[in-house]
């Protein structure tokens, strides 16, 4: 980590020292001797580099390895913020281009009457305004975690970020199941793209609000003004665009002129959706056809390594100390969904705190118990053998031997029983699995072991116990 005494400068130059280590001379004088250190603020490091394209290559060819090397110099927590210089020279002739252009208006509009001309695309008292993006600062894609299910979408949104309206991925129509970060990801690109491109009008709407908007501006007959509004936007992310299903032509006719002109400009547009665009019905096929026209990215349910990431992460964000149990516990039982992961931990926090109880396993499972759903556990044949085996004290090869003592035996018919209880598996499969025997001997056991669990209250308990350390309650 960067010490008191040690510049951002000379703290850069160590972490080129790394790279140089990790790449070509030709990849280290292409790609990093460009790079300069603006500014290190304690979170954020600011670097210079010479344009967007240069911005979207280290990114996506070189960040994984960069991010570890930074985090060792200047500290774990510490975000990148790029700056990409815009020559002056470009501006001072654009504003040369514009006053010519306000120049020559003039000199048309001196030439005859011109009182009853109205430029179509100025807004009176619009033009000018700015537009709150209704962005949660939060959502960010230093908060949003990264892992295998959804990477392929966050590095699409970052190129996004990046370049809007400049790629490919327009319009970036972002689906998935309930719970697994669509607004979040979402919002994170538009907060990116402030960040990058302050001067570029975002906003963020779920189709909800949309639709009540264009309701009102119906009401009030101002309908072109509202789309003239909407069509103003830059960046135009619409949440939820599923609920634009079975709207009346004139909500959907508005939303297709809004889509139509800020493509057609260039602009940026980011939807989410719980369902795929072939799955979208009642909408016009001319808007369905739009949708498909960039990018389709799917967030997947997060996978156990993801979940863990998020556990932790929530755990530093609410400043509670989970033990690792209780974390394992939580990305094994949890299901795979990110709000009730959040909601799960916030709940047993709460337990903790203002019950005055320890943060323990046991607290744990009775939180999830309330809260959640817990995830069912699949039961093998190979697992039900060994419990089985450790249980009576038998060694497991003792399964597949010949051997038919009255333990031996008795071993099996418990392992086929609970087989048959707790498994898919067909009973040809039990029987081929535990000692090589077929089906009519797996159901002569598990008629067997009813018997006895009927009449012999010990037998009984030693089934119960075996299966609780089976089905892991």
């Amino acid at each position: 980590m960067i010490a008191n005494t040690t510049t951002y400068s000379d703290a850069w130059q160590n972490c080129l020292a790394q790279i140089k280590q990790q790449t070509t001379d030709e990849e280290f004088v292409k790609w990093f001797e460009p790079i300069v250190p603006l500014g290190y603020d304690g979170k954020t490091l600011r670097l210079r580099l010479p344009n967007e394209d240069f911005v979207f290559h280290i990114e996506r060819n070189y960040i994984p390895s960069l991010r570890p090397i930074i985090y060792s110099v200047f500290g774990s927590n510490t975000s990148l913020r790029y700056s990409v210089p815009t020559p002056e020279q470009s501006v001072a002739e654009q504003q040369k281009a514009a006053q010519a252009a306000t120049e020559q208006m003039g000199k048309v509009v001196a030439m005859g009457d011109t009182t009853k001309i109205k430029n179509p695309f100025v807004i009176p008292g619009i033009k000018k305004l700015e537009i709150p993006s209704q962005l949660n600062p939060s959502y960010t894609f230093d908060t949003f975690i990264e892992g295998d299910c959804n990477r392929l979408v966050r590095s699409v949104g970052l190129a996004v970020s990046i370049e809007p309206g400049k790629t490919a991925y327009n319009p970036l129509y972002i689906f998935g199941d309930s719970g697994l970060g669509k607004t979040h990801l979402a919002q994170a690109i538009g907060m990116e793209i402030k960040q990058r491109h302050p001067e570029l009008q975002v906003l963020y709407v779920s189709m909800n609000k949309f639709q009540a908007q264009y309701t009102t501006a119906i009401l009030n007959k101002e309908p072109n003004d509202f789309i003239n509004f909407y069509q103003m936007v830059d960046v135009l992310i619409i949440d939820d665009i599923q609920e634009l299903s079975g709207n009346k032509n004139s909500t959907q006719n508005a939303f297709f002129n809004i889509f139509n002109h800020l493509h057609l400009t260039g602009k940026q547009l980011i939807l989410t959706s719980d369902k795929r665009p072939s799955e979208l019905s009642d909408i016009n096929d001319r808007l369905l056809t739009r949708f498909k026209w960039g990018l389709a990215a799917e967030l997947k349910q997060p996978d156990y390594e993801t979940k863990v990431k998020i556990i932790r992460n929530k755990a530093e964000v609410l400043r509670a100390d989970l033990p690792e149990e209780v974390i394992t516990y939580f990305a094994e039982n949890i299901n795979a969904n990110i709000r009730e992961i959040e909601g799960a931990l916030s709940a047993l926090v709460a337990n903790s705190e203002f019950l005055n109880r320890k943060i323990t396993l046991t607290l744990a499972k009775e939180v999830l118990k309330m809260y959640v759903k817990i995830s069912p556990k699949e039961v093998t044949i190979e697992q039900i053998r060994k419990v089985v085996c450790q249980y009576l004290n038998i060694e497991e090869s003792a399964f597949d031997s010949p051997k038919r003592t009255r333990e031996i035996a008795q071993a099996r018919q418990i392992a086929m029983y609970l087989c048959k209880q707790h498994t898919k598996a067909p009973l040809s499969a039990i029987g081929a699995a535990i000692g090589g025997k077929n089906h009519a001997t797996v159901l002569h056991a598990c008629k067997a072991v009813t018997n006895l669990i009927e009449t012999d209250k010990n037998f009984m308990q030693t089934v119960e116990e075996i299966t609780r350390l089976v089905i892991g309650k």
